[in-house]
């Protein structure tokens, strides 16, 4: 049996728990992005032709 208080550090621990992976979710995503930039700026400069 759990107590009130139990469950309320579970449902902050849950919510955190989601917030967190959202933000990784969005860095990844976000590091994707900046990763592809820098390749297809690096092939440019190196007058490389882009592959997807």
């Amino acid at each position: 049996m759990t107590t009130p208080s139990h469950q309320a550090t579970e449902a902050q621990r849950e919510s955190f728990l989601e917030a967190a992976q959202k933000e990784m979710i969005a860095f990844e995503r976000k590091e994707r992005e900046f990763r592809k930039q820098a390749k297809q700026e690096e092939a440019l400069q190196l007058r490389l032709p882009l592959l997807s």
